[in-house]
């Protein structure tokens, strides 16, 4: 597989404290550059900034997946399966509210993956999955 590049996405939040709190606290994301009206987060490698928009409420939009509403739109990462457990003991010891709590999707078929749904404080939706076997990450 070729090396795969950091993405960079921005999103809207309605308070850089709370996003600060969130993505660098709860996730345990390192602070990168900021400003007044943003703040750049490490993403396990990845650039996400998080972009000050007073009265930002995140409207979602729901998708059958696999038997779940999954929230449109929404971003996160592919992480190794212990790396995604250990983030959903931290998720469920800290008590957060998952949209889609962690399970097992399209279990014993090809593209088997660890997924979860939560929202940031701002209404963003995040899934963080793991794949079974990643040579399936495109697998139809």
């Amino acid at each position: 597989m070729a090396m795969i590049r950091p993405f960079h996405i921005a999103f809207p939040v309605h308070d850089l404290v709370l996003a600060r709190e969130f993505y660098g606290g709860l996730l345990g994301c390192p602070e990168g550059r900021s400003s007044e009206e943003w703040i750049d987060f490490d993403l396990y490698g990845h650039q996400i900034v998080a972009h000050r928009k007073p009265g930002h409420t995140g409207e979602l939009h729901h998708n059958a997946v696999d038997s779940h509403a999954v929230p449109v739109p929404h971003f996160g990462v592919i992480l190794e399966k212990e790396q995604w457990q250990q983030l959903a003991d931290r998720l469920k010891a800290a008590g957060t509210s998952f949209i889609i709590e962690p399970y097992i999707r399209f279990e014993g078929q090809v593209g088997e993956q660890a997924t979860m749904f939560f929202l940031d404080p701002s209404g963003n939706a995040l899934e963080f999955k793991a794949f079974a076997d990643l040579s399936q990450l495109f697998a139809k």
